[in-house]
């Protein structure tokens, strides 16, 4: 069902009203309208944008999903994508919901791709600041946006204990765990995603607090950037955290090679050992006569020469540490 709500001179004076009666409200410029809908059909938002005077771009925009994080301007209104993304713990991977706004000088219209988001904590967060109430529909988009920015800060800090348990697992664990590629190839893929839902953001955010856009009043600027400067915070911390997985992959191929390394230094140092009696077995398995020849003692030298050359061989290795 649509959630719908009423503010006159910065009180909330009804909600849960049909959306057929917000344009009875529309015409009074002390009224501030908002209302949500969740996966609407082509023919009701038709009724909205007859309502409201959207563009046909916007409208189109809402229609077509994946969109790309941004802010419209148009001569009549604003519209705005973004993202409301949580990080399941259990899957590794992100749940994304994207959110069209609508902005007008007395009206914000939500529309939700799906009923992840919630949308109940978004109004406890606007009764929580009714004094800021009084600046309208600035106010209403405000607090869309800090929860909306909160949230990518919530992912980001997920992202992060998770790259610290991917880091002690790659110093613990064995380096060819076939199950740490893995992890590895996740949550780089998973940070890319997230990039392409966060970054944008700082352009959104951004372009309100420009002056030429005269959106935001100069009561609510501090607020706006301060979620500005969460944006920027969670930009660069997602920067630093792609980085430094790729620092990982790069530890896990060196640690990959490091011993590889050392697997095949200690099979070269057995196959020289191992050479020698080779070589000794050899020599006395030719057919003409060498000391020793067709006697017993003969036997006793070969094996106290192969046994010394061996110990003496290992002996070296090892001070070297190359067993």
């Amino acid at each position: 069902m649509p959630r719908t709500r009423l503010y006159r001179d910065g009180v909330l004076i009804s909600e849960g009203f049909p959306v057929a009666d917000v344009s009875d409200h529309l015409g009074d410029t002390g009224c501030v309208v908002w209302f949500d809908l969740c996966s609407p059909t082509p023919a009701d938002l038709g009724v909205i944008s007859e309502e409201l005077g959207l563009h046909h771009l916007a409208v189109e925009d809402v229609l077509y999903d994946h969109q790309r994080p941004k802010l419209d301007t148009y001569d009549s209104h604003l519209f705005a994508t973004v993202y409301n993304v949580e990080f399941d713990k259990e899957s590794g991977g992100l749940r994304s919901t994207e959110i069209n706004v609508f902005i007008t000088k007395n009206a914000l219209v939500t529309v939700r791709e799906n009923d992840h988001f919630d949308i109940d904590e978004l109004v406890r967060r606007w009764d929580s600041s009714r004094d800021l109430a009084k600046h309208g529909v600035v106010f209403l988009l405000h607090g869309l946006l800090d929860y909306v920015v909160d949230g990518h800060f919530d992912v980001v800090q997920a992202l992060d204990e998770q790259i610290e348990g991917l880091e002690d697992q790659l110093f613990d664990g064995l380096p060819g765990n076939r199950a740490l590629q893995r992890r590895m190839f996740e949550l780089r893929k998973t940070m890319v995603q997230f990039r392409r839902y966060a970054l944008p953001m700082r352009e959104v955010v951004g372009s309100l607090l420009r002056r030429d856009v005269e959106v935001v009043d100069p009561g609510m600027t501090p607020y706006y950037q301060d979620v500005y400067d969460h944006v920027l915070r969670v930009t660069e911390w997602t920067d630093s955290l792609r980085d430094l997985v790729g620092n990982i992959r790069e530890t896990h191929l060196t640690l990959q090679g490091y011993k590889l390394n050392e697997i095949m230094k200690k099979i070269t140092a057995w196959a020289a050992i191992i050479a020698v009696p080779t070589m000794i077995t050899g020599f006395y398995g030719q057919n003409v006569p060498y000391p020793g020849f067709g006697q017993p003692i003969g036997f006793w030298i070969s094996a106290a020469t192969m046994a010394t050359a061996s110990f003496v061989l290992f002996a070296v290795f090892k001070r070297k540490d190359w067993i």
